[in-house]
C-alpha cells in the first residue's frame, strides 16, 4: 500500500518539471503551460470529493484496480497527446483517478489491528510523502534525457505493473454502506455535522497545512534575495531536507498507538510552532532555515497522520468518507496558504511570513485544545 500511495501520487507532480518543455512543443507561453499542473490538481481534489467516498459503497480492490487502468489510460493519452487540449483533458482525469492513495489510507486503517492503527497509517503515508518528494526529480531527469512525452509513457507502464502486484498482493475489502450514490454523498454533511472530533481534525489539519503552504510559497522568493542569492536549485534541495517529515510518520503513527491522538496533536503543534520561531530569528543563517524546514515538516505530518488515526477511529463503516471531509479541508488550508503566503511576502517580508505562519500554527494548537461544540 505505501508503494502504491507513493506511486500514484506521483502522477499528480511529474508534469511540474516538465512544464517548460511542454510549452516549447505546443509553441505557448510558460503561463499557458502551466495550466496542465493546474488541471491535475483540480482533478485530483474531485477525485477526493467524488470518488473516494465510493470506498464506503464498492469493493475497494476493485475500484482501486479500476481507477489504476484509468489513470494508466490517461498518461498513455498525454504522453501522445496532439494538441494541449488534448493534454489538459488528459491531465484532469489523470487527476481524478490517481485519488487512489486516499482510498488506501482508510483501507489500511480498516485492516490494521485496532492497537497497531496508527503505526500502520504512518507507514502507508511515508510512502505517499516520499512519492510526492522523488516524484519532482525523477521527472525532471528523464524529461531533460529522453523528453516530458517519455515521462508519461513510464508512468502508465508503472500503473499497469502496479495493478499486476495489487491483483497479487491487495485484500479484498467488503463495503458496508448499502444506499445510494446520492444518499452516499448526503451523508458527508451528515457525518461533518454529527463528528465533532472529525470537525476538529478537519480544522486544526486545514490551519496546520495553511501554515505549511506559507512557508513553501514564499521561500523561493526569500532564497532568491538577500542574504543569500539562490536560484531554484537550491529551493529544491530544501524539499529534499522535507524528507523528515516522511521518515517521521510511522514514529508518529506509533505514538498515537501508545500516547493517543491528543498527546501527539499537541507535541507535534509545538514542533511547529518552535519551526516558525527559529525561521523567524534565525532565518538569515542556512542552519536556521535547514532546522527550522526540518521541524516544520516533521510536526506538520505528525499532526496530519495523528489526526487521520483518530478521524478513521470515528466510523468504521464510513472511513472513505470521513477521510474525503478531513482531506478536502486539508487542502483548502493549503491553498488558502499559498494565497495568504503570497500577501504576507508583499506587504511584511520574511518577518511577515513567519508571523503569519506562526499564527496559524497558533490557531491549529487554540483548535486542538478548546474546539468541543
Amino acid at each position: 500500500m505505501a508503494i502504491t500511495c507513493g506511486l500514484v501520487v506521483a502522477n499528480i507532480y511529474y508534469n511540474q518539471p516538465l512544464l517548460a518543455a511542454i510549452g516549447r512543443t505546443f509553441h505557448l507561453p510558460d503561463s499557458s503551460a502551466s495550466l496542465v499542473a493546474t488541471a491535475t490538481q483540480v482533478g485530483y481534489t474531485l477525485g477526493m470529493l467524488l470518488v473516494v467516498p465510493l470506498g464506503d459503497k464498492l469493493e475497494r480492490k476493485r475500484l482501486i484496480m479500476s481507477m489504476l487502468l484509468g489513470a494508466a489510460g490517461c498518461m498513455a493519452l498525454a504522453a501522445w497527446a496532439p494538441s494541449f487540449a488534448v493534454l489538459a483533458s488528459a491531465s484532469v482525469l489523470l487527476g481524478i483517478l490517481s485519488a487512489v492513495p486516499q482510498l488506501l489510507v482508510p483501507m489500511a486503517a480498516h485492516l490494521a489491528p485496532e492497537e497497531s492503527r496508527g503505526r500502520i497509517v504512518g507507514r502507508v503515508m511515508s510512502g505517499l510523502l516520499i512519492g510526492i518528494l522523488l516524484s519532482r526529480t525523477v521527472s525532471g531527469y528523464v524529461g531533460l534525457h529522453l523528453g516530458w512525452r517519455a515521462m508519461f509513457e513510464i508512468g502508465a507502464g508503472l500503473m499497469v505493473l502496479l495493478v499486476g502486484l495489487l491483483i497479487w498482493k491487495l485484500p479484498t475489502d467488503q463495503p458496508t454502506f448499502t444506499g445510494s450514490y446520492g444518499s452516499l454523498m448526503k451523508s458527508l454533511l451528515t457525518l461533518t455535522r454529527e463528528q465533532v472530533p472529525l470537525q476538529r481534525a478537519a480544522l486544526v489539519g486545514a490551519s496546520l497545512f495553511a501554515a505549511f503552504s506559507v512557508f513553501w510559497t514564499t521561500l523561493t522568493f526569500y532564497l532568491e534575495g538577500a542574504p543569500y542569492h539562490y536560484g531554484s536549485d537550491i529551493a529544491g534541495f530544501f524539499g529534499l531536507i522535507g524528507a523528515s517529515g516522511a521518515l517521521a510518520a510511522p514514529l508518529a503513527g506509533k505514538t498515537v498507538d501508545t500516547k493517543g491522538p491528543d498527546y501527539t496533536i499537541g507535541l507535534s503543534i509545538g514542533l511547529a510552532l518552535v519551526a516558525y520561531a527559529i525561521l523567524g530569528f534565525g532565518g538569515t543563517y542556512m542552519a536556521g532555515l535547514v532546522v527550522g524546514v526540518i521541524l516544520l515538516d516533521v510536526g506538520v505530518q505528525a499532526t496530519h497522520i495523528s489526526n487521520q488515526s483518530m478521524v478513521f477511529a470515528l466510523v468504521p463503516g464510513a472511513r472513505s468518507r470521513l477521510n474525503t471531509v478531513y482531506m478536502t479541508a486539508y487542502f483548502t488550508g493549503g491553498s488558502l496558504g499559498s494565497v495568504l503566503g503570497g500577501l504576507a511576502w508583499t506587504h511584511g517580508g520574511w518577518p511577515g511570513v513567519c508571523l503569519l505562519g506562526a499564527s496559524l500554527t497558533g490557531l491549529a494548537y487554540l483548535i486542538s485544545r478548546f474546539y468541543r461544540m
